[in-house]
């Protein structure tokens, strides 16, 4: 074979080589792709499965995520809006029906937010295309083209971070709500959850807080061009943050409501030059926190359901609150000088409650100095011992009513021992005997235990019982003629069964919570007065009349007023080791005028041979006397 043959049969073999190289790229390229595609549609059927699957999942197992919390409203005893309940994270929701929202503030809205709504099933395709080429050009995921129904799958379920996975799932919940709810319902729940700045969810919210408008029909077009124009930037395009962005977006928004017909040119100047003033801030807010906790506690019991539920279920609460009185008691509690000096690591604490008796309404309420919310009510709490105020519930009361003593019956006034219990009178005088009134004015000890002998404990403790207080077994003894209780009793109590004399016998529950609307505005409770006449108007009279000497000359004096007065001062010794005999654990004034009966008592909360007061009841008698001067002042 010479070297030409050879050479063509090597060249000949290198083609056949070449083509079978080819060939097998070509077919190795074509598995690859292959395989590829057949990945990829698997990685597609998955994909659909989960957007499939997940949304679903996430709406059934969540679906308390629909009915949105809102925040409830506590109310005076004028209408006048004490408290409006933060949601948790310290926001404010108002939900509106649609049929209460102009058409013009949805219609906006959809304009501004997503004009296809009605027209897509939870996803704008139109809006991701265009929202995704303009992130390409950008080189980032500044630009969703969210649906309102992805809006408000978001915010229901999901965080905001920008990432895949998150608008994968954002779109999942979406095509599943749209499954699940119809367009209104979406529509409703968006324009109810909708974040809007300063705090404020949904346009009810945002419309009271930015315009103080409450009927959402009585929006202006320029007002409905702000609200629409907020989403966007809750923080920088909500007026009161920044009133010229504010300005500058709600004038594009006007331009869109031009474009789609929803304004005349006419309307849309006439709106722009609008200037924005911020309603006039709400000054009653700040007020009544203890009020507030005890009205909800109240609630709960009546309706029962749980605080937290009444705080965020939209509920409308109306009070027997009277603000003026309640500022003159938050005033006076303010001034140092209206208590004891504190102790070496504690603050000499107060509470004090007022309440209509003729009604059982409570008009004004604090719980301690410390006026924050979640602080001890210790209005509400039985927990404190009465000393002598508690003397005209079980001892002279019960006398009194029984028919055998009169204000002006002798009783014995000696040191007797009761078994092991041996009372003495605090100034270690027994004058051998007493009329009934002279011993109340003077508070003397000796004859109210043994009138409380006389009487018997069980017949005590039942008229005890009719005024609202209710002994517990361990009270089975003598020393309760001095208000040594088990448990203690609060000023709630006190006041609610000093309230019994002051209207001739009859009783009135105290009670803060006058009616409850749920979120549509339907009564779920009203109050009904349930006057009983548990004691006898006699009693309740004589009982009056020593009680008002305990005033004029007896050891209530410092409780005088302008007007007549009844009431008893209290005071509990602290009675420890190598402490002054001056020491005192507890001080009380319990009294009526002819309008409201007040309790006040003033302690430290943890009493010890650091923390006590020297003081007396009279420090309560003057607490009792400035409020309710101011209080009833005009009256």
């Amino acid at each position: 074979m010479n070297a030409v043959t050879e050479k063509k049969q090597s060249v000949a073999h290198s083609g056949k080589d070449g083509r079978w190289i080819v060939r097998t790229r070509i077919l190795r390229l074509g598995y690859l792709l292959f395989d590829g595609s057949i990945i990829g549609i698997i990685i597609a059927l998955v994909g659909l499965l989960y957007v499939f699957q997940y949304g679903g999942q996430v709406v059934k197992q969540q679906e308390d995520k629909l009915q949105l919390p809102e925040s409830s409203i506590i109310k005076t005893s004028d209408g006048t809006t004490l408290r409006m309940i933060p949601l948790p994270g310290s926001g404010y929701r108002h939900s509106a029906e649609l049929e209460e929202m102009p058409a013009l503030l949805i219609n906006t809205f959809l304009a501004v937010e997503d004009r296809r709504f009605y027209s897509h099933q939870g996803l704008d395709y139109k809006g991701i295309s265009r929202a995704f080429l303009n992130n390409i050009v950008d080189m980032d995921l500044s630009e969703g083209g969210s649906s309102i129904t992805q809006q408000l799958a978001r915010n229901l379920y999901l965080n905001r971070n920008k990432n895949v996975i998150r608008k994968l799932n954002e779109a999942s919940i979406a095509l599943a709500l749209e499954r699940q709810l119809s367009k209104r319902e979406i529509l409703g729940l968006y324009l109810n959850q909708i974040y809007m700045g300063r705090g404020q969810y949904g346009v009810k919210a945002a419309a009271e807080r930015y315009f103080g408008v409450s009927d959402l029909k009585k929006l202006e077009i320029w007002q409905i061009a702000t609200l629409a124009g907020i989403p966007k930037g809750p923080s920088i395009y909500n007026p009161v943050d920044n009133s010229t962005l504010s300005k500058t977006r709600r004038n594009l928004v006007l331009q869109i409501m031009l474009d789609q017909g929803l304004i005349t040119k006419e309307q849309m100047l006439e709106a722009r030059d609008k200037k924005y003033q911020p309603p006039a801030a709400n000054k009653v807010e700040v007020i009544g926190v203890h009020y507030v906790d005890a009205t909800l506690k109240e609630a709960a019991q009546i309706t029962g359901k749980s605080v937290e539920e009444l705080r965020t279920g939209g509920y409308t609460i109306v009070t027997g609150l009277n603000i003026k009185a309640q500022q003159a008691l938050e005033q006076a509690f303010l001034k140092g000088s209206s208590f004891p000096p504190d102790g070496k690591d504690q603050q000499v604490e107060a509470a004090m409650t007022i309440m209509d008796h003729r009604t059982g309404e409570v008009v004004a309420l604090i719980g301690g100095r410390e006026q924050n919310e979640g602080s001890l009510n210790r209005a509400t709490i039985d927990a404190r011992q009465p000393g002598s105020s508690f003397k005209p519930i079980i001892d002279y009361g019960p006398a009194l009513e029984s028919g055998k003593y009169s204000p002006n019956s002798i009783l014995s006034d000696r040191k007797y021992a009761y078994g092991n219990y041996v009372p003495e009178n605090l100034n270690g005088v027994y004058q051998g005997q007493i009329t009934m009134s002279r011993a109340l004015q003077k508070s003397v000890n000796a004859p109210a235990v043994w009138l409380l002998k006389q009487v018997g404990i069980s017949s005590a403790r039942q008229f005890a019982a009719k005024l609202g207080i209710v002994l517990t077994e361990e009270d089975n003894h003598l020393s309760i003629a001095l208000g040594g209780l088990h448990n203690g009793v609060s000023p709630l109590k006190m006041t609610q069964a000093y309230g019994v004399f002051a209207n001739g016998g009859k009783f009135n529950e105290a009670h803060m919570v006058r009616t409850i609307m749920d979120s549509k505005g339907e009564v779920v409770y009203s109050h009904l007065s349930e006057t009983r006449q548990v004691i006898s108007q006699r009693t309740a009279e004589a009982m009056t009349m020593m009680l008002r000497n305990v005033v004029n000359e007896g050891t209530g004096k410092k409780a005088q007023m302008n007007r007549p007065v009844a009431g008893k001062t209290g005071t509990t010794q602290l009675d420890l080791p190598g402490v002054s005999k001056k020491a005192n654990r507890d001080l009380w004034f319990v009294g009526y005028t002819s309008e409201w009966t007040a309790a006040v008592w003033m302690g430290f909360d943890r009493t010890n041979k650091d923390n006590y007061m020297t003081e007396g009841s009279g420090k309560a008698a003057a607490l009792f006397s400035t409020v309710m001067s101011k209080a009833l002042s005009g009256y």
